[in-house]
């Protein structure tokens, strides 16, 4: 097994040799017998995971297998963060109202005249969700890699197939589906540009990132929430794609993925680069759902803002996906992890629930 480990940045370690980071050093040490004996005993290709925080930066960096700086993980809904940072980031620029109704934007909104895009974000419009059934039939599109957002967004939210099955908004919380691709369609139409415009305009260039993009996975043939098989970290098979699956088609490196938390520790902020504002940030942290009507995502003990779940009992928010990559941020203090497999989202569970005191001990101490 191949191991790479690039522990906090060369120039830190070099000018520091106290006890403090003697104990820092000996803390991340740890997680490496705990994900090297999780690789193996369930037959993974590999693993990479990255611990950033507020005021050091990029403290731990390390990889397993086949994972490297550059490997590059499908991190399904592991995007949804970055999505609804979409939004957030076209609302502070005024080219979109989150709390203004869709049909404000577009003449198919009056399908669904109440829904706002805040709604759509925060899993609260009343559109069926991801779950129990994937495979809802009046919105498959969401699935295609053929065609657009506009006109996925347009046949999810005009189909008269769904009327016996959709809720009032913010009165309920469903999880993902189809109210993403409506999300991804009406930031297009008040910005005028594509979702891959967008992504690059917002994050790729102030924050420097190689990788970070969007497609949809499913065009791989695979139906169900393992990785699919047909995707080996090589970009040149991925389809290019006008309908990218928004809640879960992002595929990114670790590096760039932490740049990317980073952000969202540093008040928005890429070096001197200002991707977000605190005030959006505070909207895509809170939780949103708790707040306006008094909701709960799928257990007292979890709430859900803008692109995060929100727990109630601890100091984390988490934004996992079903491919195992798995997502925190302790905002109390200042420190993020993004932990990635190409599994399932029960081993990336699994793997994460091993980690968390290890990694708050190092951190923290």
């Amino acid at each position: 097994m191949r191991l790479i480990v690039l522990a906090a940045a060369m120039s830190l370690m070099a000018a520091s040799c106290s006890d403090g980071d003697d104990t820092e050093a000996e803390g991340f040490a740890a997680i490496s017998p705990i994900v090297s004996a999780y690789v193996d005993s369930q037959g993974l290709n590999g693993a990479g995971i990255a611990i950033v925080h507020r005021d050091h930066g990029i403290m731990h960096e390390e990889y397993w297998g086949e994972f490297g700086p550059d490997h590059v993980s499908l991190i399904a809904s592991s995007s949804k963060m970055i999505a609804a940072g979409v939004l957030l980031r076209l609302h502070e620029d005024g080219a979109l109202d989150l709390d203004a109704p869709v049909s404000d934007v577009v003449d198919w909104g009056s399908g669904n005249p109440g829904v706002t895009p805040a709604q759509l974000i925060s899993n609260s419009s009343g559109l069926v969700g991801l779950l129990p059934n994937p495979g809802y039939s009046p919105y498959l599109c969401q699935w295609n890699h053929e065609g657009s957002l506009a006109e996925c967004a347009e046949t999810i939210f005009t189909t008269a197939d769904d009327d016996r099955d959709i809720a009032a908004p913010d009165t309920e919380f469903r999880y993902g589906g189809a109210q993403w691709q409506v999300a991804g369609a009406v930031a297009e139409a008040a910005s005028g540009k594509t979702w891959a415009e967008l992504i690059d305009e917002i994050y790729i260039e102030p924050c420097e990132l190689g990788t970070l993009g969007f497609t949809s996975p499913t065009a791989f043939g695979r139906g169900d929430f393992s990785y699919p098989s047909g995707f080996d970290g090589d970009l040149s098979v991925l389809p290019e794609s006008a309908n990218p699956n928004i809640e879960g088609g992002g595929y990114v490196t670790v590096p760039d993925y932490a740049a990317l938390l980073l952000m969202h520790l540093r008040a928005g902020r890429c070096g001197d680069n200002q991707v977000l504002s605190p005030e959006s940030l505070a909207r895509a942290h809170g939780d949103r759902i708790a707040e306006v009507y008094d909701g709960e995502a799928w257990s007292a003990d979890n709430g859900y803002g803008m692109g995060w779940w929100i727990s109630r009992v601890s100091d984390r928010i988490t934004d996992g996906g079903a491919f195992g990559s798995q997502v925190w941020l302790d905002l109390d203090d200042g420190y993020g992890v993004y932990l990635v497999i190409e599994a399932t989202s029960q081993k990336g569970q699994a793997l994460s629930a091993q980690l968390y005191d290890v990694i708050e001990a190092a951190v923290v101490g």
